[in-house]
């Protein structure tokens, strides 16, 4: 019994895992997100001044250049997390499933106990 109770935690320990990892994911994603429209609005922004909004311009500004590389990376960064999220929600779902298991074979342990216990009472009495 104490086996089947150490494996329910264990896997449950695991499920909690897998959920931290998504939620860190998610919350990685949600800030790219987030600061690639930041960059766009400073790149349009940048633009406006500049009155130039043609990226192979001479006079295009530099910075713009630089937060449109980086906006990219960003969007390029999320993408590879979104496989990684994939991955992760797939993983927790194997996760939760042998934590359903354990806690089915736990329960069933449990009620087979109690049976095997009245008949070894019925025998030596």
């Amino acid at each position: 019994m104490k086996s089947r109770d150490n494996l329910v935690r264990l896997n449950q320990f695991h499920v909690n895992e897998k959920r931290r990892q998504l939620d860190q994911l998610e919350t990685m994603m949600a800030e790219f997100t987030r600061k690639a429209a930041e960059l766009e609005l400073q790149i349009e922004s940048e633009e406006k001044k500049a009155n130039i909004t043609d990226v192979d311009h001479f006079a295009y500004p530099t910075f713009a250049k630089a937060a449109r590389v980086r906006r990219e990376n960003l969007l390029t960064s999320q993408a590879e997390l979104k496989i990684q999220r994939d991955a992760a929600e797939a993983a927790l779902a194997e996760a939760e499933a042998e934590l359903s298991r354990a806690e089915m074979l736990d329960a069933r342990e449990a009620r087979v106990r109690p049976v095997e216990a009245v008949d070894r009472r019925h025998m030596i009495g």
